[in-house]
């Protein structure tokens, strides 16, 4: 049996060599020489983390056939197309072939010319295809955005739960589950289902420093959002999201008005207009998507600049995934949201008035907190954001509340009259918040009294109480505030409690963060060269242009300027291949942009 070491050496070549990298980044050595080695795993990575490769390095060393389950169409051509690229021999199989493709495909798999084939679980689950998986050998399943197995997690896909069926039917063949966003119950329930209690876990940082997090007071949405866009992202690829489908077509309407390229997304559109409008995003540049939630899992765009919230999203989860879909090839980006405070008691009366049982709208409650605190917190939000997923960091510095602190107070006197309130009558956050309330209400009437806070008002101390983790919730009874060991601490004194002393003062959104370095002329020059050149195989293949090449390979390519295909297949991103393919032309790009007029 080999060692781990030979894994290691084996993955890592086949790293260089077909993917052009120099060497793994975090987890991925450790998750791809197990996996590697024939075993199953569950992996939690952030978005943009480099997931993919985790499954793709395997099927490539390993005998047999590699099957990865998707959510969707979209994701599975793009990643397909990419691999084709690369000489992978990698197909797909879903509803969009025709039935001779299908057949040429099913019998290059049934061949063992096929070494990663991409399914969704609708496809996976049929007879005819179970019956073609047993027929042939199989290396690995590898199930992506496994958190759509979980009822509780954000995004559900009930064929998702069939998957339960493969430890039964192929229980030799190893499992790998990926995720990059997934709460300890949704975990839970992937590990159950998909049979890897004994399984081996992996887990990686979900901080992305590249993507600074701003969020702005609401007042006019619409014109907030091209000053934005216009201000520090003219040209640039994005995503704007928006909770209901009227305000996605009048907000691509709009930006579409004042000479910024958009396109709507949502799930009233024909799935013919969808795909033609995914596709000129996917391919053309300075494209602004505006899109639903139905918009984006698994979109692996890299150089989407900003994603836009004009609505608050229901969940941390859904957010963090969401706003990874900015800045994949490692540049700078923005996650930029609007927030008022009637977005919050909208969303808890649609909540409360929903035909979901109570343990679910409790579960929903909390998970909506959790967000809302996010958007109101007065300590840095990238810290906040990480702490939801029991990660600790230090003030990024580079947030909108870290550059401009908004005014703060102690909290330890507010904190005493929850834990009190609590300890009287256990309850969740939103019954504490109403007792207190009603509490203040009562006093009103009292000689030289001041009432203090509404209900809502309450909530939001609440919600920054858990969210620095001075306050807890118990999930097992019935989602109740509870004390934590940071609880005492700050009654006792020996730790601070600093809360808003009123909502954050809304920063400036033309200076979000110091703008990198301009690059000298020529080399910005040389980019847009690269940029113009790259166009052209991505249309004469029919894929996007980071099919071809990223952002940042034609930045390195800029910057380091090869003078040759052999300097050019080490540039991070290139490799042996591409620089096969179009090192010729690179070159050429290169020695005209830089040849002296």
């Amino acid at each position: 049996m080999a060692s781990p070491t030979d894994f290691y050496s084996c993955t890592l070549a086949a790293l260089r060599r077909t993917f052009g990298y120099p060497a793994f980044r975090g987890h991925q050595a450790d998750v791809i020489a197990h996996v590697a080695a024939g075993q199953s795993a569950f992996v939690l990575m952030p978005t943009g983390g480099g997931k993919s490769l985790c499954y793709q390095i395997p099927a490539l060393v390993r005998d047999g056939l590699t099957v990865v389950i998707s959510p969707l169409i979209a994701l599975m051509q793009d990643q397909v197309a990419t691999l084709q690229q690369r000489g992978v021999r990698a197909e797909l199989l879903n509803s969009t072939l025709s039935a001779r493709e299908t057949a040429r495909i099913e019998q290059d798999i049934r061949l063992g010319h096929v070494r990663l084939l991409y399914l969704s679980p609708e496809r996976l689950l049929t007879a005819k295809m179970m019956a073609l998986l047993t027929t042939v050998k199989l290396a690995l399943f590898a199930i992506d955005e496994a958190h759509c197995i979980a009822e509780w997690g954000h995004d559900f896909r009930p064929h998702y739960r069939g998957l339960s069926v493969l430890p039964e039917r192929f229980p030799t063949v190893p499992r790998l589950a990926l995720t990059a966003t997934a709460d300890a119950e949704t975990q839970a329930d992937i590990i159950r289902r998909l049979g890897l209690t004994d399984a081996r876990r992996f887990g990686a940082s979900f901080d992305r420093p590249n993507i600074q997090c701003v969020v702005v007071q609401k007042h006019d949405a619409h014109t907030q959002l091209l000053r934005f866009i216009q201000h520090r992202h003219r040209g640039a690829v994005g995503v704007v999201y928006c909770q209901s489908r009227a305000r996605v077509e009048l907000t691509a309407a709009f930006l579409d008005a004042h000479g910024i390229p958009a396109l709507p997304y949502h799930a009233g559109l024909s799935t013919r207009q969808r795909e033609q409008n995914q596709q000129w995003f996917l391919t053309r540049p300075g494209v602004v998507m505006v899109a639903t939630i139905a918009f984006g899992m698994g979109i692996d765009k890299p150089d989407v600049r900003f994603v836009a919230h004009l609505d608050v999203p229901v969940s941390i989860e859904g957010y963090y995934q969401e706003m990874g879909r900015a800045g994949r090839d490692g540049l700078p980006a923005e996650a930029w949201l609007t927030y008022d405070v009637h977005d919050a008691t909208g969303l808890i009366r649609r909540i409360k008035q929903s035909d979901a049982t109570a343990e679910r709208q409790r579960v929903r409650l909390h998970k909506l907190d959790a967000i809302l605190a996010l958007c109101e917190t007065a300590a840095c939000r990238r810290a906040t954001l990480l702490r939801y997923f029991d990660e600790h960091v230090a003030p990024c510095g580079a947030c909108d509340t870290c550059r401009r602190p908004p005014r703060t107070m102690d909290g330890a006197p507010l904190l005493r009259q929850i834990v009190e309130a609590a300890r009287r009558t256990p309850g969740t956050a939103h019954e504490v918040a109403a007792m207190l309330a009603e509490r203040e209400r009562v006093r009103q009437s009292w000689p030289r009294w001041r009432p203090v806070r509404s209900a809502d008002g309450w909530r939001a101390v609440i919600r920054q109480c858990v969210a620095q983790g001075a306050l807890g919730v118990d999930h097992r009874a019935g989602s109740h505030l509870v004390a934590t060991v940071r609880t005492a601490a700050v009654l006792r004194g020996r730790q601070p409690l600093r809360l808003p002393a009123s909502r954050p003062p809304r920063p400036p959104e033309t200076s979000a963060r110091r703008a990198p370095p301009r690059s000298a002329p020529d080399t910005a020059s040389i980019r847009a060269r690269l940029h113009c050149w790259r166009e052209a195989p991505a249309r004469a293949r029919g894929v996007p242009d980071h099919v071809i090449c990223h952002d940042a390979a034609l930045d390195l390519i800029a910057t380091k300027r090869p003078r040759s295909r052999f300097a050019l297949r080490w540039i991070a991103g290139i490799g042996p291949r591409r620089a096969a393919l179009y090192g010729t032309s690179i070159l050429a790009t290169l020695s005209a942009t830089t040849a002296p007029e």
